[in-house]
């Protein structure tokens, strides 16, 4: 017992992205208190870190939920740096603003710095009648194209009922990359052979 620091936990950051209204600061509290709160739009960003348990390793799921609306959305890119995975919710019953949700999320998929981070797509809102299933939100957004290179997932939940919220979590604490996995590494390496290369071809 004690080694290798086990006492300390390691932190992974988690972005929580979607449009204004998709239900993420709802998902979030439900998540942390088992609540349902009822929000008013998030202005700036909301922060929660939440306890897990991955490969025998506390790990500190700090979830960023960022606001947004359209003025919010601009500064999303501000908070990619280090993200251990993407969870971008959609209401999933909101079917005229699908395309709007596409576009942002393949925007922000299209940064450097989250290039190769796991997506977690949360078809939320389940308990609206006419919400996508997980099949066509899968086909709506296209996610083989989109998240070429990246492992992603489709979960269907209710940030109200609370249904799929756990399921969502266990989800994205499997697949947040830590910093001592050999997929996170293995991105150091090449990046560092990447890097002398370039410069020794100068």
């Amino acid at each position: 017992m004690g080694h290798h620091g086990s006492k300390s936990s390691v932190e992974a950051r988690v972005l929580l992205l979607g449009l204004d209204n998709a239900g993420k600061s709802t998902l979030l509290y439900k998540l942390k208190h088992n609540v349902s709160v009822s929000t008013v739009p998030t202005i700036g960003f909301n922060v929660e870190t939440l306890d897990a348990r991955k490969n025998r390793k506390n790990i500190a799921v700090t979830m960023w939920d960022v606001g947004g609306q359209g003025k919010m959305r601009d500064h999303w890119k501000e908070y990619y740096q280090s993200a251990a995975a993407v969870v971008f919710v959609v209401d999933a019953s909101d079917v005229a603003r699908l395309e709007e949700a596409r576009s942002e999320l393949e925007k922000a998929l299209r940064s450097e710095h989250l290039r190769g981070c796991p997506l977690i797509l949360l078809a939320n809102k389940q308990d609206v009648s006419g919400a996508l299933t997980v099949t066509e939100m899968k086909d709506k957004f296209d996610m083989r194209k989109m998240c070429a290179g990246r492992d992603w997932f489709v979960q269907p939940c209710s940030g109200s009922t609370g249904f799929g919220v756990a399921e969502a979590f266990s989800r994205v604490v499997q697949m947040v990359k830590l910093p001592s996995e050999p997929g996170a590494v293995k991105e150091n390496i090449k990046d560092t052979v990447h890097y002398l290369r370039s410069n020794s071809k100068q």
